[in-house]
C-alpha cells in the first residue's frame, strides 16, 4: 500500500511542477506581449510628436490622451494624475488628459453579462428584472449598466474591465524592470525613489480594482454623508458585492458639469464646499476622487457623490493642523503656516525656521497678488510642503491624497462660481466646524490677540503631550533629555581616550621589550637579541606609527 502511495505522490508533484512551469511561461509570454504593445505605442507616439510638433501642435494633446486610453487602465490612471499637475504640463495637455476621467471606450455587453453571471452564480435574467446592455458610463477601471431588481428598485451594475487584473500586474512588472535598468544606467534617478512610486500606484490600483473595497468605502462614507441634508450617495445593494461586480442604488441626478454657467451654480458651489469642509474637518473621512464625472446634482439642489474606489482619512491631529494652516494662510501668518506644516508632517520639528518662514512669506506674498477668485489653498499647501525638498520630495500617501482632492474640488468650485472667494469662505466654514479660524478673513498681519488665542488653545494639548512623555522612576516623574550640538565634543573625548590608551599600551610594550632583552633566556635573533623582546619592540613600533598617523590626520599635537 505504501509503495503504491509513493509513486502517486511523485506523479502529483511532477504535475504540480508542470502546472507551475506552464503558469510561469504564460506569465512571461503575457509580459513580453504587453511590453511589445507598450513599446509599439511609444514608438508611434514619438513619430507623431516629430510629425505634428511643427505642422499641427494643437493636435498633440489629443493624440497623447488617445495613446494612454489605448494602453489601458494603468496608463489612463497615470494620465489622470498628470492632468492635475499644473506645475508639469501646459494647459492644453492638462485639459486633454482631464477628459480621461470619463471619455473611455466601453467594452462589449456580452462580456459584462458573463462577468455578472460568473460573480453571482446565476443568469442575468434570474438576478434582475431588466438589464440594459448599453452602459451609462465607462471609465478606466469599470463601466456601469442600468438595471432593475425584481422588487422594482432601479440599480446600476458596476463591472470591472475584462482582464484588467492581469494587465495591471504586467504593466507594474514592466515598469519596475524598466526603472531598475534606468537606475543602473543613470544612478541619480534613485534619489527620486521611482520604485516606491510604482509600488504606491500598484497598491492604489489594486484597491480600486477590487469592488469589495469600494463597497466597504461606501458603507463607511454613508455614515458621514447621510447626516448632511444637502448631499447624498448611492448605497450598496446587499449582498451583491464581489471583486469584479458591484450592485448599487441608481441615482437619477444630472452631472454637475451641466450646471456650469447657470443660475443654480453658485448655490451648488457653496453646497459642495460645505460638504467637503464637513468631510475633511468634521469627520476626517472624505471622498478622494471628486472629478466632474463623479459629481451629480438633483433638481432640489442636493449633491450626489459617486465612485468610492478611493477615500481619504485624516486623524484628529492632522485635521486640527490643516485647519490651523488654512487660518494662518488667510491671516498671512508665515509662522503659523510653518507650525501647522510641522504638525502635519511636511517638515521635521528641527528645521531652519528663519529660512522656512522667509520662503513661506514669499509664497504668501505671491499668492496675495492674485485676485481672491484665483486663490488656491491646494497650491499654497503644495508649495509650502515642497520648501527645501528638491526634486526627490515625497509626501506621505494620505497627505498627497488630501492635496489631490483639494485640487479637484477647487477646479470644480471655480467652474461653478468663478467669483467665489475660496480663501475667505473656507476660512469661515472651517472656523464654524472645527473652531480653528475666525468668522471672517483677516487682512494684514495677524494681531497679537489672535496669536495668543491660538497658543492658548494649544496649551492643553502641549501639556498632555509632556505628561505622556513622563515615565515613573522610583515613584517620581522622569523626563527624557535630548541634547543637540554635542556630538563633536563626544567624538573628540572618545578619540582622546583611545589615543591615551594606545599610548599606554605602546609604552608598556617598550618597557617589556627592554626587560626581556636584559633577562630573557629564550631563543635569540640578530646575534644576542631575545626573540620575545624583538616581538615586543615590533608591536610597539607598529602602535607608535599608528598613533603618529592619527595625530597627523587630526592636525592637533
Amino acid at each position: 500500500m505504501v509503495g503504491a502511495i509513493r509513486p502517486l505522490s511523485c506523479v502529483l508533484q511532477v504535475g504540480r511542477r508542470h502546472e507551475l512551469a506552464n503558469r510561469d511561461l504564460a506569465l512571461m509570454a503575457g509580459t513580453v506581449r504587453r511590453g511589445g504593445q507598450i513599446a509599439w505605442a511609444g514608438l508611434k507616439l514619438g513619430v507623431a510628436v516629430l510629425r505634428l510638433r511643427r505642422r499641427a501642435p494643437e493636435r498633440l494633446p489629443a493624440y497623447v490622451s488617445a495613446t494612454l486610453v489605448g494602453l489601458g487602465t494603468t496608463f489612463v490612471k497615470l494620465g489622470q494624475g498628470l492632468s492635475l499637475r499644473w506645475d508639469l504640463l501646459p494647459a492644453p495637455y492638462r485639459e486633454a488628459l482631464s477628459r480621461l476621467h470619463s471619455d473611455v471606450p466601453a467594452f462589449p455587453a456580452d462580456q459584462a453579462r458573463h462577468m455578472v453571471e460568473q460573480a453571482f452564480g446565476a443568469s442575468v435574467e434570474e438576478l434582475f428584472a431588466s438589464f440594459d446592455d448599453h452602459p451609462l458610463a465607462a471609465a478606466s477601471v469599470a463601466q456601469i449598466h442600468p438595471a432593475r431588481m425584481h422588487d422594482g428598485r432601479d440599480v446600476v451594475v458596476k463591472v470591472t474591465r475584462p482582464g484588467i487584473h492581469a494587465q495591471v500586474q504586467a504593466d507594474l512588472r514592466l515598469l519596475r524592470r524598466t526603472l531598475r535598468v534606468a537606475q543602473w544606467i543613470w544612478p541619480p534617478l534613485k534619489r527620486h525613489r521611482p520604485l516606491e512610486l510604482v509600488d504606491e500606484l500598484g497598491a492604489f490600483l489594486r484597491d480600486e480594482m477590487d469592488l469589495r473595497h469600494e463597497a466597504q468605502n461606501m458603507r463607511r462614507m454613508a455614515k458621514v454623508l447621510d447626516a448632511l441634508p444637502g448631499i447624498t450617495q448611492p448605497h450598496v445593494v446587499e449582498p451583491y458585492a464581489t471583486r469584479d461586480v458591484l450592485v448599487q442604488d441608481r441615482s437619477h441626478g444630472t452631472r454637475l458639469e451641466a450646471a456650469y454657467g447657470t443660475a443654480a451654480a453658485p448655490a451648488l458651489a457653496r453646497a459642495l464646499l460645505g460638504a467637503y469642509v464637513h468631510q475633511i474637518f468634521g469627520a476626517g473621512v472624505f471622498h478622494a476622487d471628486p472629478h466632474p464625472g463623479n459629481l451629480f446634482f438633483f433638481d432640489d439642489g442636493r449633491l450626489c457623490l459617486h465612485d468610492f474606489g478611493s477615500i481619504g482619512v485624516l486623524v484628529p491631529a492632522s485635521r486640527l493642523a490643516l485647519g490651523g494652516m488654512v487660518e494662518a494662510i488667510a491671516a498671512d501668518d508665515a509662522e503659523g503656516v510653518l507650525d501647522a506644516a510641522i504638525a502635519m508632517g511636511f517638515f521635521p520639528p528641527q528645521v531652519d525656521r528663519r529660512s522656512h518662514v522667509r520662503e513661506i512669506h514669499l509664497i504668501l506674498a505671491e499668492m496675495a497678488s492674485r485676485p481672491l477668485a484665483q486663490w488656491s489653498i491646494a497650491e499654497a499647501i503644495w508649495r509650502v510642503a515642497r520648501i527645501g525638498q528638491g526634486a526627490g520630495f515625497r509626501l506621505p500617501a494620505h497627505l498627497l491624497s488630501l492635496i489631490r482632492t483639494l485640487f479637484l474640488v477647487e477646479n470644480t468650485l471655480r467652474a461653478l462660481d468663478p467669483d467665489l472667494d475660496l480663501l475667505g469662505t473656507l476660512s469661515a466654514q472651517a472656523a464654524a466646524i472645527a473652531d480653528i479660524a475666525e468668522a471672517s478673513r483677516p487682512s494684514g498681519n495677524r494681531p497679537l490677540a489672535m496669536r495668543l488665542a491660538r497658543t492658548a488653545r494649544q496649551l492643553p494639548q502641549i501639556a498632555t503631550d509632556l505628561l505622556r512623555q513622563a515615565q515613573l522612576s522610583d515613584g517620581r516623574p522622569a523626563f527624557s533629555v535630548h541634547h543637540h550640538g554635542l556630538s563633536s565634543t563626544q567624538e573628540a573625548i572618545a578619540r582622546t581616550g583611545n589615543r591615551l590608551a594606545l599610548a599606554l599600551v605602546t609604552l608598556g610594550l617598550y618597557v617589556s621589550g627592554a626587560l626581556l632583552s636584559l633577562h630573557s633566556d629564550g631563543p635569540q635573533v640578530f646575534g644576542h637579541m631575545p626573540f620575545l623582546a624583538m616581538v615586543a619592540f615590533a608591536a610597539a613600533g607598529l602602535l607608535s606609527l599608528r598613533l603618529v598617523m592619527a595625530i597627523a590626520r587630526s592636525g592637533h599635537l
